[in-house]
């Protein structure tokens, strides 16, 4: 079929997907606030979080009747459904997003990512991720939190409330340490020392650390690789994107850094920003190997 045929499918089968899950899970957002009882709202968040799981098998299912795309999923064995994960990976494109939902389900926990404020605001969406549970931080510049302190550690505070509601279901919690997506303007900006990446922020990941670090079975790193060149949502949507790779790796959390103040203790900082550093240097060697071999 023609590519805009192709987009314009998949984007009434996407968005038949959105409508059909989403309002079942809407729904029973509202019952189990008209009827807060504990144990009827963990078993709601339950079946709230298989509709979304099954919210992402349909996506798989879309992709392949409208996508002829040459799949490259690396997986290692011994990931478990049952276990919680910190799940790190490069960002590029939205796509991204589908592609870690469709190559990671059936081999750990529903995937829970850390979303920007603002996303709060998109339609449907927005009040879907609210509904389960994704934590959405605001972040504050240095000159806004001169002038207003009592917005210091806002975030800290953000991310310690979403993970004590992880802690009920297995899950897998998302974030993208560069924080925004890659592209050479802001490499340039940032004067990024990586070849393919921008800088780590690594303040989300310790928070999260220190609220549940313990509970964590270990990283699930992730590296998208677009041999093509990165694609936008519409490309994608038009199946313009042939082919993509996704190197899964599992990483031990030093048992050191599981737990710590990383706001108030210099060493406990300096100590998981150089292993965040670590862990990005060996996905940009990763990423120009890959690039290296097309």
């Amino acid at each position: 079929m023609p590519p805009l045929v192709t987009g314009v499918i998949a984007s009434i089968l996407l968005a038949i997907n959105v409508l059909v899950w989403a309002t079942g899970i809407l729904t029973l957002t509202l019952i189990s606030k008209l009827l807060p009882l504990a144990p009827l709202r963990r078993l709601l968040s339950r079946v709230m979080t298989a509709f979304a799981t099954a919210w992402v098998y349909c996506n798989s299912g879309w992709f392949r009747l409208t996508q002829k795309m040459d799949w490259d999923i690396r997986i290692p064995p011994g990931l478990d459904q049952k276990g919680w994960y910190f799940v790190v990976s490069n960002h590029q494109s939205w796509v991204d997003i589908m592609l870690l939902q469709h190559s990671l389900k059936g081999h750990i926990p529903f995937l829970k990512f850390f979303l920007k404020q603002e996303l709060i605001k998109v339609p449907v969406m927005g009040a879907v991720w609210w509904a389960l549970d994704f934590p959405f931080m605001q972040r504050f510049s240095k000159a806004y939190l001169e002038k207003h302190p009592e917005k210091r550690g806002q975030d800290l505070e953000t991310t310690r409330k979403a993970c004590e509601k992880f802690k009920e279901i297995p899950t897998s919690v998302v974030n993208f340490l560069e924080g925004t997506r890659f592209n050479p303007q802001k490499q340039q900006k940032q004067q990024s020392p990586f070849a393919h990446l921008l800088k780590p922020k690594s303040g989300g990941m310790a928070f999260a650390m220190s609220a549940m670090g313990e509970q964590f079975k270990s990283i699930v790193d992730v590296t998208i690789h677009y041999p093509d060149g990165i694609p936008s949502y519409w490309d994608f949507l038009q199946g313009k994107m042939k082919r993509c790779t996704i190197v899964v790796e599992e990483t031990p959390i030093p048992q050191n850094l599981r737990q710590g103040d990383y706001e108030n203790d210099e060493t406990f900082r300096s100590e998981f920003q150089q292993w965040v550093q670590t862990l990005w240097q060996d996905k940009d060697q990763r990423l120009a190997h890959l690039s290296d071999n097309g």
